[in-house]
């Protein structure tokens, strides 16, 4: 488990720092302490317990093995946020956005695949074979492409959430992952809309050591989830090793037949344990319930709280779900939250019925075709 940060530590890196008073957004309010010499003072207090909340959320992201992409292209940023995410094999976007990166992704793949072709031609030779001039163009294309797309070469989908430091200026993939339902978590300073963040983390998004003390937080967060899925997936690689070995045990068992005796002494006790096993029973079918709970974040355009929501309502498996409709799905979600009520769940019955039978390749195929799980 990670060390939790202090206010102490945030104070010191400058987090509370917000913009001039006369620059504020008041949807920020809830989140200042103060104003002094003109300038907006962030709680600290509330920042620690959103980040907490934030980190929650993007460990079980990280654990369910979906990636979250990183966005900040501001100067004081890209550094930062390049160097701690790379630790935890994240995806990342540090500079300009390229515009339809997450609502036309299919093109931004053909992009990567560009990148990949002009590899194999210098590998196998295809490359020496063009004329100079032709040469340094796809050089020039390849150098271009791995400054704006590198990062993402390894995201074959959309990613589960989206990181972003400075809601302002990375207005347009708010938008993006807004439109495609994807869970949004960011750095919200005091000249922001907090409203369009699923996840905020109120803080100063300028300064260079106050960034850094966040992405700590937040990157160690995401390693904590990824390494309980290693520990998760090797846990059933052991116990798939060690079942063979509990089927042979009985087999030298048989010779040794039971006597009858005791199952008489069985049938004795049996009106005496009626009720208990009753009441066995009532409590039984609760215990099943948390067993056979499913992660309905696999499916395409359902975030942590939307899942959250849908479990409480007591669609808690991938078969219930897909037996659902999806006005009552909608219903469900509105009530539980406002900032839900945007949520299209017109293709979660069709996700889940394939979750549910086991086709995960083609669901993630179906996946890889859509758009944030909407046709």
């Amino acid at each position: 488990m990670a060390q939790k940060v202090e206010v102490k530590d945030l104070l010191e890196a400058g987090v509370h720092f917000g913009h001039l008073t006369r620059k504020w957004n008041p949807n920020m309010a809830p989140y200042i302490y103060m104003e002094r010499n003109g300038i907006h003072v962030i709680n600290l207090y509330k920042t620690v317990a959103k980040m907490d909340e934030a980190n929650e959320a993007l460990k079980k992201i990280a654990a369910s093995g979906r990636k979250i992409l990183f966005v900040a292209t501001k100067k004081q940023a890209k550094d930062i946020v390049a160097e701690k995410v790379a630790n935890v094999n994240m995806p990342y976007i540090t500079e300009r956005w390229p515009g339809g990166m997450l609502t036309n992704f299919v093109t931004i793949r053909k992009a990567v695949k560009k990148m990949a072709s002009i590899d194999r031609m210098k590998k196998d030779g295809t490359f020496l074979t063009l004329s100079k001039k032709e040469r340094l163009q796809v050089d020039r294309l390849r150098a271009k492409l791995e400054k704006n797309l590198g990062s993402i070469s390894e995201m074959t989908r959309l990613p589960g959430a989206i990181f972003i430091v400075d809601t302002m200026r990375e207005h347009i993939a708010v938008k993006e992952a807004q439109k495609l339902n994807i869970p949004i978590f960011a750095m919200v300073d005091t000249n922001s809309d907090p409203r369009d963040i699923d996840y905020l983390i109120p803080s100063n998004d300028d300064a260079s050591k106050s960034i850094e003390i966040i992405m700590q937080q937040v990157t160690n967060a995401v390693a904590e989830g990824l390494a309980e899925r290693k520990s998760e997936k090797q846990a059933e690689k052991e116990g798939a090793d060690a079942a063979p070995k509990k089927e042979k045990a009985p087999a030298p068992a048989a010779e040794k037949a039971p006597a009858p005796a005791p199952v008489e002494e069985k049938k004795e006790e049996a009106p005496a344990v009626a009720e208990v096993k009753e009441e066995v029973k009532e409590a039984a079918p609760a215990k099943e319930e948390k067993a056979k709970a499913d992660d309905l974040t696999k499916v395409e355009g359902v975030g942590p709280k939307a899942a959250e929501a849908l479990v409480n309502a007591g669609l808690d498996t991938f078969a219930k779900l897909a037996e659902a409709d999806a006005e009552k799905i909608k219903e469900i979600l509105t009530e539980a939250s406002s900032r839900m009520a945007h949520l299209d769940p017109t293709s979660w019955a069709k996700q889940s019925k394939m979750a549910a039978e086991g086709k995960w390749d083609e669901l993630k195929e179906w996946q890889d075709s859509v758009k944030g799980g909407v046709e």
